[in-house]
Protein backbone atom coordinates (compact mmCIF):
# COMPACT_ATOMS: atom_id res chain seq x y z
CA UNK A 1 0.00 0.00 0.00
CA UNK A 2 1.11 3.55 -0.52
CA UNK A 3 2.22 6.07 2.25
CA UNK A 4 3.01 9.13 3.00
CA UNK A 5 4.27 11.11 5.65
CA UNK A 6 4.11 14.30 6.56
CA UNK A 7 6.61 15.66 9.43
CA UNK A 8 9.18 18.79 9.56
CA UNK A 9 11.63 17.28 11.30
CA UNK A 10 13.52 14.95 8.84
CA UNK A 11 15.47 12.99 11.36
CA UNK A 12 11.90 11.72 12.02
CA UNK A 13 11.12 10.95 8.47
CA UNK A 14 14.28 8.91 8.03
CA UNK A 15 13.41 6.90 10.69
CA UNK A 16 10.12 6.17 9.48
CA UNK A 17 11.46 5.48 5.82
CA UNK A 18 13.73 3.15 7.31
CA UNK A 19 11.03 0.89 9.35
CA UNK A 20 8.67 0.98 6.66
CA UNK A 21 11.31 0.10 3.47
CA UNK A 22 12.95 -2.73 6.06
CA UNK A 23 10.12 -4.42 7.56
CA UNK A 24 8.28 -4.13 3.92
CA UNK A 25 5.10 -2.26 4.87
CA UNK A 26 4.36 -0.78 2.08
CA UNK A 27 5.61 1.89 -0.63
CA UNK A 28 6.57 5.05 0.44
CA UNK A 29 5.65 7.33 -2.52
CA UNK A 30 6.74 10.70 -0.72
CA UNK A 31 6.95 13.32 1.95
CA UNK A 32 6.14 17.18 3.03
CA UNK A 33 8.01 19.40 5.82
CA UNK A 34 4.42 21.24 6.98
CA UNK A 35 0.85 21.15 6.81
CA UNK A 36 -0.44 23.15 4.14
CA UNK A 37 2.11 21.45 1.42
CA UNK A 38 0.59 18.03 2.81
CA UNK A 39 -2.62 18.85 1.79
CA UNK A 40 -1.65 19.58 -1.26
CA UNK A 41 0.61 16.39 -1.99
CA UNK A 42 -2.21 13.72 -0.61
CA UNK A 43 -4.87 15.59 -3.44
CA UNK A 44 -2.40 14.32 -5.85
CA UNK A 45 -0.72 11.58 -4.98
CA UNK A 46 -3.52 10.06 -2.69
CA UNK A 47 -2.06 7.67 -0.60
CA UNK A 48 -3.38 4.49 1.69
CA UNK A 49 -2.21 5.60 4.79
CA UNK A 50 -0.87 8.90 6.17
CA UNK A 51 2.04 9.42 8.57
CA UNK A 52 1.23 12.75 10.16
CA UNK A 53 2.64 14.52 12.76
CA UNK A 54 0.61 17.15 15.38
CA UNK A 55 2.43 20.06 15.65
CA UNK A 56 4.15 21.93 12.78
CA UNK A 57 3.97 25.30 10.56
CA UNK A 58 1.60 26.47 8.17
CA UNK A 59 -1.48 23.97 9.37
CA UNK A 60 -1.40 21.61 12.13
CA UNK A 61 -2.04 18.18 12.02
CA UNK A 62 -5.94 18.05 13.49
CA UNK A 63 -6.97 20.59 10.93
CA UNK A 64 -5.02 18.61 7.68
CA UNK A 65 -6.60 15.58 9.10
CA UNK A 66 -10.22 16.99 9.01
CA UNK A 67 -10.28 18.90 5.63
CA UNK A 68 -8.51 15.90 3.87
CA UNK A 69 -10.98 13.14 5.28
CA UNK A 70 -13.67 15.48 4.27
CA UNK A 71 -12.34 14.83 0.57
CA UNK A 72 -10.95 11.87 0.87
CA UNK A 73 -12.48 9.43 3.57
CA UNK A 74 -11.03 6.51 2.54
CA UNK A 75 -7.77 7.66 3.47
CA UNK A 76 -6.49 6.20 6.66
CA UNK A 77 -4.66 8.41 9.24
CA UNK A 78 -1.65 8.02 11.76
CA UNK A 79 -0.85 10.68 13.82
CA UNK A 80 2.86 10.77 15.78
CA UNK A 81 3.44 13.22 18.26
CA UNK A 82 5.62 13.71 21.19
CA UNK A 83 2.08 15.84 22.93
CA UNK A 84 0.52 14.16 25.37
CA UNK A 85 -2.24 16.04 26.36
CA UNK A 86 -5.42 14.30 26.34
CA UNK A 87 -7.55 17.26 24.97
CA UNK A 88 -4.98 17.43 22.45
CA UNK A 89 -5.43 13.33 21.57
CA UNK A 90 -8.71 13.40 22.06
CA UNK A 91 -8.94 16.02 18.96
CA UNK A 92 -7.28 13.92 17.00
CA UNK A 93 -9.71 11.37 16.88
CA UNK A 94 -12.39 13.11 16.69
CA UNK A 95 -10.76 14.36 13.55
CA UNK A 96 -10.74 11.23 12.00
CA UNK A 97 -7.54 9.72 12.99
CA UNK A 98 -7.12 5.97 12.99
CA UNK A 99 -4.04 5.60 15.30
CA UNK A 100 -2.26 7.80 17.65
CA UNK A 101 1.26 7.11 18.16
CA UNK A 102 3.93 9.10 20.92
CA UNK A 103 7.25 9.73 20.50
CA UNK A 104 9.86 8.58 20.71
CA UNK A 105 9.46 6.28 17.61
CA UNK A 106 9.16 2.60 18.11
CA UNK A 107 9.54 0.44 15.24
CA UNK A 108 7.61 -2.47 16.88
CA UNK A 109 4.55 -0.25 17.54
CA UNK A 110 4.68 1.47 14.11
CA UNK A 111 4.59 -2.00 12.31
CA UNK A 112 1.83 -2.95 14.40
CA UNK A 113 -0.33 -0.19 13.75
CA UNK A 114 0.43 -0.32 9.86
CA UNK A 115 -0.68 -3.72 10.24
CA UNK A 116 -3.85 -2.95 11.63
CA UNK A 117 -4.71 -0.19 9.18
CA UNK A 118 -4.09 -2.36 6.15
CA UNK A 119 -6.16 -4.37 7.57
CA UNK A 120 -9.09 -2.54 8.01
CA UNK A 121 -8.44 -0.48 4.43
CA UNK A 122 -8.53 -4.20 3.10
CA UNK A 123 -11.98 -5.10 5.53
CA UNK A 124 -13.13 -1.95 3.75
CA UNK A 125 -12.94 -2.51 0.08
CA UNK A 126 -14.18 -6.08 0.59
CA UNK A 127 -17.03 -4.50 2.12
CA UNK A 128 -17.28 -2.05 -0.88
CA UNK A 129 -17.25 -5.29 -3.51
CA UNK A 130 -19.64 -6.52 -1.34
CA UNK A 131 -22.15 -3.77 -1.14
CA UNK A 132 -21.54 -3.18 -5.49
CA UNK A 133 -23.35 -6.66 -5.61
CA UNK A 134 -25.98 -5.58 -3.58
CA UNK A 135 -26.67 -2.82 -6.33
CA UNK A 136 -28.27 -5.20 -8.25
CA UNK A 137 -31.14 -6.02 -5.72
CA UNK A 138 -34.51 -4.68 -6.46
CA UNK A 139 -35.63 -1.89 -4.23
CA UNK A 140 -37.79 -4.43 -2.39
CA UNK A 141 -34.89 -6.22 -1.45
CA UNK A 142 -33.17 -3.63 -0.46
CA UNK A 143 -35.80 -2.37 1.89
CA UNK A 144 -35.99 -5.47 3.74
CA UNK A 145 -32.39 -5.82 3.81
CA UNK A 146 -31.71 -2.52 4.81
CA UNK A 147 -34.43 -3.43 7.65
CA UNK A 148 -31.90 -6.45 8.66
CA UNK A 149 -29.12 -4.04 9.28
CA UNK A 150 -31.32 -2.02 11.40
CA UNK A 151 -31.99 -4.77 13.34
CA UNK A 152 -28.08 -5.87 13.51
CA UNK A 153 -26.78 -2.72 15.35
CA UNK A 154 -29.76 -3.08 17.43
CA UNK A 155 -28.43 -6.44 18.24
CA UNK A 156 -24.87 -4.92 18.67
CA UNK A 157 -26.05 -2.46 21.11
CA UNK A 158 -27.59 -4.80 23.13
CA UNK A 159 -24.27 -7.25 23.12
CA UNK A 160 -22.08 -4.00 24.56
CA UNK A 161 -25.21 -3.27 26.76
CA UNK A 162 -26.14 0.09 25.74
CA UNK A 163 -29.63 -0.80 23.60
CA UNK A 164 -31.40 0.91 26.92
CA UNK A 165 -29.16 4.10 26.96
CA UNK A 166 -30.32 7.76 26.36
CA UNK A 167 -28.85 8.03 23.12
CA UNK A 168 -29.10 4.20 21.60
CA UNK A 169 -32.30 5.78 19.61
CA UNK A 170 -30.05 8.44 18.01
CA UNK A 171 -27.90 6.16 17.40
CA UNK A 172 -30.04 3.97 15.44
CA UNK A 173 -31.24 7.04 13.64
CA UNK A 174 -28.64 8.45 12.24
CA UNK A 175 -26.88 4.50 11.55
CA UNK A 176 -30.24 3.94 9.46
CA UNK A 177 -30.25 7.56 7.31
CA UNK A 178 -26.48 6.73 6.57
CA UNK A 179 -27.51 3.31 5.62
CA UNK A 180 -30.70 4.49 3.77
CA UNK A 181 -29.03 7.38 1.69
CA UNK A 182 -25.85 5.03 1.20
CA UNK A 183 -23.88 7.50 2.48
CA UNK A 184 -20.64 7.79 4.68
CA UNK A 185 -20.39 8.84 8.03
CA UNK A 186 -17.05 11.02 6.94
CA UNK A 187 -19.00 12.58 4.87
CA UNK A 188 -20.04 14.78 7.47
CA UNK A 189 -19.43 15.87 11.13
CA UNK A 190 -21.65 14.27 13.95
CA UNK A 191 -22.99 17.44 14.66
CA UNK A 192 -24.45 18.00 10.94
CA UNK A 193 -25.86 14.77 11.21
CA UNK A 194 -27.68 15.25 14.39
CA UNK A 195 -29.01 18.39 12.82
CA UNK A 196 -31.13 16.27 10.52
CA UNK A 197 -33.12 15.17 13.37
CA UNK A 198 -33.45 17.55 16.07
CA UNK A 199 -32.91 21.53 16.67
CA UNK A 200 -30.71 21.03 19.53
CA UNK A 201 -27.78 18.76 17.85
CA UNK A 202 -25.19 19.75 20.01
CA UNK A 203 -27.27 18.00 22.71
CA UNK A 204 -28.27 14.90 20.68
CA UNK A 205 -24.22 14.33 19.96
CA UNK A 206 -23.91 14.70 23.81
CA UNK A 207 -26.14 11.88 24.03
CA UNK A 208 -24.86 9.64 21.54
CA UNK A 209 -21.53 10.08 22.91
CA UNK A 210 -22.54 9.50 26.72
CA UNK A 211 -24.46 5.93 25.29
CA UNK A 212 -20.58 5.14 23.30
CA UNK A 213 -18.75 5.93 26.10
CA UNK A 214 -21.03 3.29 28.13
CA UNK A 215 -20.47 0.95 25.46
CA UNK A 216 -16.70 1.45 25.74
CA UNK A 217 -16.69 1.24 29.44
CA UNK A 218 -18.69 -2.02 29.73
CA UNK A 219 -16.19 -3.66 26.99
CA UNK A 220 -13.40 -2.42 29.46
CA UNK A 221 -14.87 -4.57 32.21
CA UNK A 222 -15.46 -7.46 29.85
CA UNK A 223 -11.72 -7.76 29.18
CA UNK A 224 -10.60 -7.18 32.74
CA UNK A 225 -12.96 -9.85 33.82
CA UNK A 226 -11.83 -12.10 30.83
CA UNK A 227 -9.34 -11.18 27.97
CA UNK A 228 -10.54 -13.41 25.19
CA UNK A 229 -13.93 -12.32 26.23
CA UNK A 230 -16.04 -12.99 22.50
CA UNK A 231 -17.65 -9.73 22.88
CA UNK A 232 -14.52 -7.83 24.30
CA UNK A 233 -12.30 -8.94 21.62
CA UNK A 234 -14.58 -8.20 18.11
CA UNK A 235 -16.09 -4.66 19.41
CA UNK A 236 -12.90 -3.40 20.96
CA UNK A 237 -11.29 -2.10 18.22
CA UNK A 238 -13.70 -2.58 15.54
CA UNK A 239 -16.42 0.18 17.25
CA UNK A 240 -13.61 1.42 19.22
CA UNK A 241 -10.18 2.66 19.07
CA UNK A 242 -8.04 -0.59 21.38
CA UNK A 243 -5.70 1.31 22.52
CA UNK A 244 -8.58 3.46 24.26
CA UNK A 245 -10.25 1.15 25.64
CA UNK A 246 -6.82 -0.28 27.44
CA UNK A 247 -6.20 2.69 28.63
CA UNK A 248 -10.18 2.79 30.50
CA UNK A 249 -9.11 -0.59 31.36
CA UNK A 250 -6.38 1.18 33.52
CA UNK A 251 -8.21 3.69 34.69
CA UNK A 252 -10.61 0.77 36.16
CA UNK A 253 -7.74 -1.01 37.53
CA UNK A 254 -6.96 1.90 39.31
CA UNK A 255 -3.50 2.20 37.68
CA UNK A 256 -4.45 5.23 35.74
CA UNK A 257 -6.35 8.73 36.40
CA UNK A 258 -6.54 9.26 32.03
CA UNK A 259 -9.83 7.62 30.66
CA UNK A 260 -10.33 6.12 27.50
CA UNK A 261 -12.09 8.96 24.42
CA UNK A 262 -14.48 7.64 21.91
CA UNK A 263 -14.37 8.22 18.27
CA UNK A 264 -17.67 9.16 17.97
CA UNK A 265 -17.74 8.44 13.89
CA UNK A 266 -15.26 5.38 13.92
CA UNK A 267 -18.27 3.74 16.47
CA UNK A 268 -21.02 4.61 13.71
CA UNK A 269 -18.92 3.12 10.67
CA UNK A 270 -18.18 0.22 12.67
CA UNK A 271 -21.67 -0.66 13.89
CA UNK A 272 -22.55 -0.18 10.06
CA UNK A 273 -19.94 -2.22 8.86
CA UNK A 274 -21.05 -5.06 11.14
CA UNK A 275 -24.35 -4.53 10.45
CA UNK A 276 -23.20 -5.37 6.89
CA UNK A 277 -21.89 -8.73 7.69
CA UNK A 278 -23.41 -12.34 7.26
CA UNK A 279 -24.91 -13.60 10.52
Amino acid sequence: MNIFIIEDDNNIIRILEKIIRDRELGKLIGYANDGMTGLEKIQTEKPDIVLVDLLMPGKDGISLVREARSIYPDIQFIMISQVSSKDMIGKAYQSGVEYFISKPINAIEIESVIHKVQDKINMNQKLNQIQSLFTKDNNNQEGKKDCNRVEKIKKIMQRIGIIGESGSKDIINITKYLIDTKQSIFEFTVKELCSKFTDQPKTMEQRIRRTATVGMINLANMGIEDYTNEIYYEYSNGLYNFEQVKIEMDYIRGKSKKRGTVNLKKFIDGLIFYSNENE
